[in-house]
């Protein structure tokens, strides 16, 4: 069978590699690809990087790739083994699930959810009353956001960023903002439609204007529908955050991928569980908030 010649397998099954004299199979050799301005912007990263040219041959590289994805290594501890260092034992989950990398992955995970999450109820929440109080622009409106929803998420990724020409934080805050409006937008939607008619009939008889109405009677009654619009709309998007790794913008969704990229475990796990953790500590918050200020709201209505 073929084979990458610098597979971690080979040495894990002892494995014994034919040389290919009549050069059948292309070369796989790794190049180093930057931009112009690399050199001036990253003076010692990029001399360090040059340094390594020609000096990793097959067998240092079957045994780095054999310490990070048969012995549970990691990135760091596998690159040591090129200088001879000792790299220590396997690391276990705990140490994998705290390992350095573990504050920055979760403020990059919580900047992707909330700042798309405040972005979504920016829009979402006006769209929802427009909604509302446009009935011709309610089914419009509510198929647009729900036709969003139906998109995959790696193929909109893909789409935006096209769109906007660059990988990273940008086009994955603009995909989880788009995949936060329909739970915020029908919640917002039916939280309004569907209220109470006497608290309105009252206000109209009180003389209040249509504005008044909706910022005083409607949207205070409204407020536990949506809030529990905007918890779906977070949990969602803690789930779906985790694929904008993928394009390089972080979060815990990096562990994940070097997890399948290595079929390692631990490290999978060490992105998966803080994720479903952290998506557990989203909903407890908005249902303590649902319970406050439903009640708060409810209280402010009838006053």
């Amino acid at each position: 069978m073929d084979v990458y010649t610098t597979d971690a397998k080979i040495l894990g099954y002892r494995m014994r590699v034919l040389e290919d004299d009549r050069r059948h199979f292309p070369r796989y050799d790794a190049v180093l690809l930057y931009r112009l301005d690399a050199p001036a912007r990253f003076p010692n990263e990029f001399e360090a990087l040059k340094k390594l040219e020609g000096r990793i041959d097959e067998a240092a590289m079957i045994r780095m790739n054999a310490a990070a994805e048969l012995e549970g290594k990691s990135f760091a501890q596998a690159a040591a083994l090129f200088f001879g260092e000792e790299t220590g034992k396997r690391r276990s989950f705990l140490e994998v699930l705290f390992g350095p990398d573990f504050w920055r992955l979760t403020s990059q995970h919580l900047l992707l959810v909330f700042v798309s999450l405040a972005a979504s109820v920016a829009v979402g929440v006006p769209l929802g009353v427009a909604a509302a109080k446009l009935p011709r622009a309610a089914q419009l409106v509510l198929a647009g956001v729900g036709v969003i929803q139906t998109i995959p998420s790696l193929a909109l990724l893909a789409f935006l960023i096209a769109i906007v020409g660059t990988i990273g934080v940008l086009p994955a805050l603009i995909a989880l903002f788009l995949y936060a409006l329909l739970p915020i937008v029908r919640n917002t939607h039916a939280g309004i439609a569907q209220g109470a008619r006497g608290p309105v009939q009252a206000g109209k008889a009180l003389g209040l204007r249509p504005a008044q109405i909706l910022a005083r009677i409607e949207l205070p009654l409204a407020i536990p529908a949506i809030l529990a619009g905007i918890k779906t709309s977070a949990v969602i998007n803690v789930g779906t955050a985790t694929i904008a790794a993928f394009i390089g913008a972080g979060g815990y969704g990096e562990r994940i991928a070097a997890g399948l990229a290595l079929n390692d475990n631990a490290t999978l796990l060490a992105g998966a569980v803080p994720a479903a953790a952290l998506a557990l500590i989203v909903q407890g918050v908005f249902e303590l908030g649902e319970r406050r200020f439903g009640w708060m709201a409810r209280a402010g209505a009838g006053h």
